[in-house]
């Protein structure tokens, strides 16, 4: 699995991991530690980091795929992307003025939502 897959999956599911799980997970994806640099910070074995970065990266693509809300979230991106492209395509020149309005209010509508996730 790729880091930006592994750090979105610590995004949505990292408050269900125990609390060093989660602390080795995020230095070593989020601060690209390394294994002894974590050990060195937590005080405890490079095995040690190593089992809890793995049971930890264990949890969380069950997570996903019993949840899969990344799946979703990324989904949704892509068809809010792909509404936004089409929108953009439409001759505001040609709508009424009340249709050309609404165009602009539903792309702003979107835009927010966009950015908000």
């Amino acid at each position: 699995m790729e880091s930006f897959e592994m750090i979105m999956l610590i995004d949505f599911y990292g408050q269900l991991l125990t609390e060093n799980q989660l602390a080795c997970l995020d230095m070593y994806y989020n601060d690209d530690m390394s294994y002894a640099e974590i050990a060195d910070e937590l005080d405890i074995s490079r095995q040690g980091v190593f089992d809890f970065v793995k049971r930890g990266r264990m949890a969380l693509e069950e997570y996903e795929e019993k949840l899969g809300l990344v799946k979703r979230f990324i989904e949704t991106k892509e068809q809010i992307a792909a509404v936004q492209s089409d929108l953009k395509k439409i001759d505001g020149s040609r709508l009424s003025s009340e249709d050309s309005e609404l165009l602009h209010n539903i792309t702003e509508t979107l835009d927010g939502i966009s950015s908000g996730l």
